[in-house]
């Protein structure tokens, strides 16, 4: 199938810009790369000094050429890049390839590389790089790349692997060989075509089973999300390593959400939305292509895993519940099964250790085992986790260990040592081949293994049903929030209110005399707040009395705070019962835009960092979810002092307040509701605060 992308990544023809025989040099190496990958098509070599580079014909230039070829690979240094775009553009290719960083020492702007990216602008040239290593299109043949691989690269391959990094290209693809990559790409400075580009290729390859992204950076957020969303509705996963987790860039926040926001969160809620599985060094990454490469499917339930030693057997167990991977807990069958094999003082429980006395009936018991362990319901997969050999081998009876517990019951099941030590085995790649993953890393593969159940959970989930807000109440915020301003909080608290979320009793007050009779309205305790315009944080400048509960008491109260505040301030309901505070949050990621916190509040919310990101809007049960992994979790739940939380209402309110988002979205800046108080019967918002974004038309 054609993809716009053909000139650059499956050219029919190819022309080598600086193709030489000299020895260590990115001219010959490109060459090279190009024969060794059998390129199916018509190769040029372009240099004025040489007749012929091994052995095909070069030209001087590319006008001499005699067709005008779809791709110029350019071997060139960055002095001379400019007269290769020149000859480029007149020659009328429609793709190169530039190796070479873009950096003259003594440049004047416009730098060379503004100079190039504008001189492709104006031609449309499509450009891999520039400052990259090239890329591989191991399906169709063509390896452009200038720099050395292993030789024994399969044709066709199902995981693709596409890098900001050149190294984190290289450092896989290079040196994994249980991997059959059909793509991979070093992307460079993507001066016109991006990691998004080339994910949209990849997922249109026939085969492909998983796509690896090394990402700096999001270029194009917009781009890259739609083919987040390609993925997702292909069904197929994306593995993400993304580096670089800094703080927000410096800039003036007047919310807690603000304050506590980091540029890798939004990352993470994007993520999140579209089903990206993460990963946090390059041992995960492999491992975790390695296990979506293999061709059977996942099933519902947890991990199993077989082992020949107690020890292990623990230390699994302490690394799964370090790392959130579920152990299947087996059933009784399967309990009786495995005590009517296994070795007298062996218990029969998952993770097991299935290795007793050994001797001549070993092995059958070992299979016999895994296969009763893989057939209990509640093991989605399985890992035979026993060490190398001497001198790094595989010991065949692990791998027939693996063929007897698959065909049993038709589930995945990897073969995982503790660690590889020195050594190599080719039948790890064999089998791995084969559909049976052999894995160096308890820790790695249980990345893996919590990537494998949370990709097969995103596919499993509901489609959203999220209720339309009111159009009315959404063309009138819009309009209030187009001018920039930071609301007060009893206009916060209203725009809450219009949206759907409970929110607190409040009475606008300007006199004592007022505070007591709203007081009277709302009924005591009461808490009294400054509506001082500016004063962002109140309790910093003891602009909020809690637990009045009398006349008296709240006449002294706005005596004081209105001397020194000023006469503005509402009289609220105080929440006497007891109850966790909550937050919701709303920053604008300068990539990704609008992005929702929820988690723990209250004044020591800066302390606690405990907060979840998500891209509105989201319904009660990606809420839930969300709630779930907050590290504090448990104070929602009972204890001896109270009741359970209301989660449900916190949940929903979350929702309520994805949707205000999300159809606000180019107009809201800042949003900070902080606490929600969540008792065991309701969830209410007791303070707001909104800060506007001003539209062009009102700038």
């Amino acid at each position: 199938m054609a993809h716009r992308l053909d000139p650059l990544l499956r050219p029919r023809s190819v022309a080598v810009l600086g193709a030489t025989e000299r020895p260590g040099s990115v001219g010959r190496q490109t060459m090279e790369n190009l024969l060794l990958g059998q390129f199916p098509g018509n190769l040029y070599a372009v240099n004025p000094g040489r007749s012929d580079v091994l052995d095909i014909p070069c030209f001087p230039d590319l006008a001499a050429l005699p067709e005008t070829v779809d791709h110029v690979i350019v071997c060139l240094g960055a002095a001379r890049i400019e007269g290769a775009l020149d000859a480029i553009a007149e020659h009328g290719a429609s793709a190169a390839t530039i190796f070479a960083a873009l950096f003259l020492e003594d440049d004047e702007p416009p730098l060379l590389s503004d100079r190039v990216a504008a001189r492709i602008r104006e031609t449309g040239l499509m450009v891999c790089g520039a400052n990259g290593m090239g890329f591989y299109n191991l399906y169709d043949g063509i390896w452009a790349c200038g720099f050395d691989t292993r030789p024994n690269h399969v044709r066709g391959g199902n995981v693709a692997l596409i890098s900001h990094s050149g190294a984190g290209m290289s450092g896989i693809m290079d040196c994994e060989e249980r991997i059959d990559f059909n793509l991979a790409v070093s992307t460079g400075q993507e001066l016109n075509i991006g990691m998004h580009d080339y994910l949209d290729f990849a997922l249109d390859l026939p085969g492909t089973r998983a796509v690896g992204l090394f990402m700096e950076t999001a270029r194009d957020p917009s781009a890259l999300i739609a083919a987040f969303e390609k993925a997702r509705d292909l069904g197929i996963p994306i593995v993400a390593l993304k580096v670089g987790r800094t703080e927000l860039a410096a800039r003036l926040t007047v919310s807690h959400s603000g304050a506590i926001a980091g540029r890798d969160d939004s990352y993470q809620a994007v993520f999140d939305r579209y089903g990206v599985q993460r990963v946090h060094d390059m041992d995960e990454m492999a491992t975790t292509l390695m296990m979506f490469a293999q061709p059977h499917p996942v099933g519902s339930g947890a991990l199993a895993a077989i082992h020949d030693s107690g020890g292990e057997r623990q230390l699994l167990i302490d690394l799964a519940a370090d790392m959130g991977v579920p152990i299947a807990r087996i059933g009784a069958d399967t309990t009786r099964r495995l005590e009517a094999l296994l070795d007298p003082g062996l218990p029969p429980v998952n993770p097991l250790d299935a290795w007793g006395a050994g001797g001549p009936d070993a092995d059958r018991i070992m299979e016999q085992a895994l296969a009763a362990l893989m057939q209990d319901p509640a093991t989605a997969f399985a890992a035979v986790i026993h060490d190398r050999a001497p001198m790094g081998k595989i010991l065949p009876p692990y791998i027939d260990y693996m063929r007897v517990g698959h065909a049993a019951s038709g589930k995945p099941v990897f073969l995982v040592s503790n660690r590889q030590g020195s050594g190599h085995d080719p039948a790890a790649i064999e089998v791995s081949r084969e559909g049976f993953p052999v894995m160096d890393g308890v820790r790695s593969f249980l990345a893996g293994a919590r990537c494998l159940m949370r990709w097969r959970d995103f596919l499993t989930r509901p489609e959203q049903a999220l209720p339309g807000p009111d159009p009315e109440k959404v063309a009138y915020w819009r309009q209030v929030l187009s001018q920039g301003q930071t609301l007060d909080e009893l206009r916060s608290i209203q725009l809450l209110r219009d949206f759907g979320l409970p929110v607190n009793e409040y009475h606008r007050v300007d006199s004592k005399e007022a505070a007591v009779a709203a007081a009277a309205d709302i009924g005591f305790p009461v808490v009294l707040k400054s509506l001082q315009p500016g004063l962002t944080h109140k309790t910093d400048h003891d602009g909020v009395v809690l637990s009045i509960r009398s006349a008296d008491a709240l006449e002294a109260a706005y005596e004081r705070m209105s001397a020194a505040l000023g006469a503005e301030a509402a009289v609220t309901a105080m929440i006497d019962e007891p109850g966790t505070e909550m937050l919701l949050g709303m920053i604008r990621d300068e990539q990704f835009g609008p992005v929702v916190l929820l988690g723990f509040g209250g004044i020591n919310v800066q302390s606690l960092k405990d907060v979840r990101y998500a891209i509105a809007p989201f319904d009660a049960a990606q809420a839930h979810r969300l709630t779930d992994e907050l590290k504090l979790r448990a104070l929602l739940d009972a204890r001896r002092d109270r009741a359970a939380a209301r989660l449900d209402s916190w949940c929903e309110a979350a929702s309520a307040f994805s949707v205000m988002v999300h159809a606000l979205a180019d107009v809201l800046q800042e949003v900070d509701v902080n606490p929600l108080i969540v008792t065991s019967e309701r969830c209410v918002a007791v303070d707001a605060l909104v800060v506007g974004r001003a539209t062009e038309e009102t700038d």
